[in-house]
């Protein structure tokens, strides 16, 4: 047997062993993976969801049974401290030696510190591996209860906000401490970043930019952090996520080249300079510079599989750089050359504040080539936009087009279907999938669907950014031979959104087991589960109390749980329109119950910080002062906005409160598959924005215009014009039939105008529905929402009319004590979570 050692046993070093296995003659080769954690290799991408609850398992890339099954020898908690190059052998700290034919050094990299006195306290923590994450999590709750709650973040890269979310997470007030001038600073440029910046400000998230640190203060701990100029940042704890740096020790020991700045130097073969040892990861030197995202390292890891098989394949000269991420909530890309300025470049910008979005091009002069981009904010045109310029595609007309959408009714961009890309197009960046190989899985037939997919070319496994491209892809593939292509809702059911709503429907099933046993497989799980209750409020307008164990958190409780624990209530404020005595209500509900009271975009007071043990008699206060659950909590109407109206405002062509009010009363509580909003606006002025809603309406000369399958959102949508100049009666029954067709149709936790992009024929076909009866069922979905209307129930009042259902709203099981690890800390005149528990 040909003996190949991988030390290292991080995401890359993993995905040489994954690579190599599933090539031809790799029989002939036995490979022995040392680490020196104490743990299989794990996913350092998503490192950062440890926080939020997954486990060290969850996070795992593999089993020991798949080592096992690859005759794959794991050794863990074993580190590789020499290399004999002369004999081929490595010599591990247990004293133990082992002999290769070809060595792998997928040593990745560690934390960078930087040379700051004081770093070696107590409360300084890198963060890095699952072991520094238990560390941060355990001291957090040390100094929590001392009282103390700064934490500082030193660096402001990727890792650094990612570490800052982690902080914020475990209840600390953080603090991002970066040296350079703006954030992401190799990702982002000035207005990227200043947008960034806003965005994350908003959380109470200290930005300080421009900062050396000269030390840390404290004697044995950590009290702060002082900067030139003696400014002193009291804070209690610190994570340094500066910056990495290649681990190049065993090289440097053996007397292997490495670069001036580090990092091991190799080719394009991924050979070391001994041509028996590779390097790969963030180990490797490659063309003078360390890639520090996982598709490079994939890469290079296939490579050097390639190579140790006897195979040709070689790295790139140029490794793209490009990424989609989520940083604390906020959608952030880059690709290409995002900072490119010179005569022959012309840069295209579109900045929203109000929205927090930001967006960059570079185009070449001619308008004929895309060169590279950022986007902050809104990220949904990443895929489209990187595909262009990766596979050098033509432009439009108007090159602004592509981040601003087409004003014209033209296609915005010149990527009208993922089928129009070539075979040769990158679809997954991390694994480099390209079209061709995922439609050549589908069209022989060894892949039905997108799990099939995932499986076979391991697409999306990584950062998970292309999901939707490959998502489209499989879909459309199957869509050109003629075969149908269905949204699954999930693997205990095989049926679609629509068709389970059809099942429940014609054999009036009532409960989730009764479905399940008939037309489903195993227990069921937390995507189906909410679904079908989705399903049967829909068919049987039943509250969330039927249903409560098949609910989510929300819906179980009837109320929107907090980051800390606690619950808002958000009662029904119709129209927005609300009388002194109801507003003397709230807030004596607010004082009694110390809650925090916010006016709403929605035209509607919220109560944050309702201990569960409280909602009832918060509720009953509220219910007998003649308010009902705003349903702030469910998948269904939240609220019509609405202006002021013609009683009132001299441009107002109609009672836009009135009529919000009465389509507000009409709809609510109504569930469907996703949340609605709605709008009202007595002129053409829009103060009620009805035209970024899910259904909106606009007074004009002759009636109303109706419009559709807005929202706003991340990814906001303008609304469509479903109809104008109609009168009242006629657009209730246009709504009707609306609302109805899409509560039937749409899949789980689709939104309106994602459900109208994706439906046969677009508008047109849905005015043929809609307006002009095409399929004949206008007259059952009219009768079907008038039964909805007419047994509306209030679900808090069936709450406190009914005891049994009380006993959900115990915090403890045996104990009406409230949770006492809940606490506050001041926020202006009211207050704010002090800790996520």
């Amino acid at each position: 047997m040909i003996r190949v050692i991988v030390v290292g046993n991080g995401m890359v070093g993993y995905k040489f062993c994954e690579k190599f296995v599933a090539k031809s003659g790799q029989e002939k080769y036995q490979i022995t993976v040392f680490g020196e954690e104490p743990r299989r290799a794990y996913d350092r991408v998503h490192l950062s969801e440890y926080f939020g609850g997954k486990t060290a398992d969850d996070l795992s890339l593999s089993t020991t049974e798949w080592y096992e099954q690859n005759n794959i020898i794991l050794n863990t908690s074993e580190l590789i401290t020499d290399i004999n190059r002369d004999v081929k052998t490595i010599h591990t700290h247990l004293g133990k030696t082992h002999t290769y034919d070809y060595l792998v050094l997928a040593t990745g990299s560690s934390a960078f510190v930087p040379p700051i006195e004081g770093v070696e306290k107590e409360g300084v923590f890198v963060y890095r591996t699952i072991e520094d994450l238990d560390a941060i999590m355990s001291y957090a709750r040390k100094i929590k209860q001392k009282g103390a709650t700064e934490a500082a973040v030193l660096g402001g890269g990727l890792l650094g906000l990612e570490a800052a979310k982690a902080v914020r997470d475990l209840g600390l007030n953080p603090h991002v401490v970066e040296f350079a001038p703006r954030l992401m600073p190799r990702q982002l440029d000035q207005g990227a970043s200043d947008m960034l910046q806003s965005k994350i400000e908003e959380l109470n998230i200290g930005i300080h930019l421009n900062k050396a640190t000269q030390y840390i203060d404290g004697k044995e701990s950590i009290t702060g952090m002082m900067f030139a100029n003696d400014e002193l940042l009291k804070v209690d704890m610190l994570v340094i996520s500066a910056g990495i740096k290649p681990r190049d020790e065993l090289a440097r020991v053996s007397g292997l080249e490495v670069g001036v700045r580090g990092g091991i130097v190799v080719n394009n073969q991924m050979r070391t300079s001994d041509p028996s040892i590779f390097a790969i990861g963030e180990a490797a030197l490659y063309n003078q510079n360390i890639y520090g995202l996982v598709a490079p390292g994939y890469e290079m890891a296939d490579v050097a599989a390639e190579q140790i098989l006897n195979g040709d394949k070689t790295m790139r000269e140029t490794i793209d750089m490009s990424t989609q991420l989520k940083l604390i909530g906020v959608e952030v890309a880059s690709f290409g050359d995002p900072f490119i300025e010179n005569e022959h470049v012309t840069a295209i910008v579109y900045e929203n504040k109000l929205s927090g979005i930001y967006k960059r091009i570079n185009v070449t002069k001619d308008s004929k080539t895309l060169l590279g981009g950022i986007l902050v904010g809104d990220s949904s045109d990443y895929n489209s936009l990187f595909q262009i310029y990766n596979n050098g595609m033509a432009l439009p007309k108007n090159p602004e087009d592509l981040i601003l959408g087409s004003r014209d009714g033209s296609e915005g961009s010149s990527l009208g279907s993922v089928m129009d890309l070539p075979d040769t197009a990158v679809i997954c960046s991390c694994e480099n999938v390209t079209k061709g190989s995922i439609c050549c899985k589908i069209l022989d037939e060894s892949c039905a669907t997108f799990s099939d997919v995932v499986k076979a070319t391991k697409a999306t496994s990584g950062c998970g950014g292309c999901k939707p491209m490959v998502s489209d892809l499989v879909k459309a593939t199957q869509k050109s031979l003629g075969k149908e292509v269905k949204e699954v809702i999930c693997e205990h059911f095989s049926y679609t959104r629509q068709e389970l709503f059809d099942l429940v429907k014609i054999n009036k099933y009532e409960n989730f087991y009764e479905v399940l046993d008939h037309h489903g497989k195993g227990d069921g799980c937390e995507v189906c589960k909410p679904v079908v209750a989705s399903i049967f409020s829909s068919i049987y307008n039943d509250t969330a109390n039927k249903h409560v164990t098949t609910q989510d958190t929300n819906d179980r409780f009837l109320a929107n749980i907090q980051r800390n624990g606690t619950y808002s209530v958000v009662p029904r404020v119709a129209g927005g329109e609300i009388t002194a005595e109801k507003l003397i209500v709230i807030g004596e509900v607010a004082k009694q119950f110390d809650l925090y009271t916010k006016i709403t975009g929605a035209q509607r007071v919220d109560l944050f910080g309702a201990h569960l043990s409280d909602l009832p008699k918060i509720w009953k206060i509220l219910i007998e002062n003649g308010f009902e659950s705003g349903h702030a909590y469910g998948k269904s109407l939240r609220a019509v906005k609405s202006c002021v109206g013609n009683a009132w405002c001299r441009y107002g062509m109609d009672d836009s409160a009135g009529f919000a009010i009465e389509l507000e009363n009409r709809y609510k509580g109504i569930r469907s598959p996703h949340k609605l909003k709605g709008g009202v606006s007595a002129c053409i002025r829009e103060c009620a924005e009805a035209r970024g809603k899910d259904f909106g309406l606009i007074a004009v000369e002759g009636g109303w215009n109706l419009y559709i399958c807005g929202n706003g959102g991340a990814n906001p949508k303008h609304a469509v014009l479903l109809a104008e100049k109609i009168d009242k009666e006629t657009v209730i029954k246009y709504m009707d039939r609306f609302l109805m067709y899409y509560i039937r149709t749409a899949g789980p936790l689709i939104r309106t105008s994602t459900w109208l992009e994706k439906l046969d024929g677009g508008l047109e076909y849905l005015k043929q529905v809609i307006i002009e009866d095409s399929l004949g069922i206008c007259e059952t979905l009219e009768a079907e929402m008038q039964t909805m209307v007419n047994t509306f129930e209030c679900e808090w009042k069936q709450v406190l009319e009914k005891p049994r259902l009380m006993k959900r709203f115990n915090h403890f099981v045996n104990s009406d004590e409230k949770d006492d690890n809940i606490a506050f800390v001041p926020l202006r005149d009211q207050k704010m979570p002090k800790a996520w528990s």
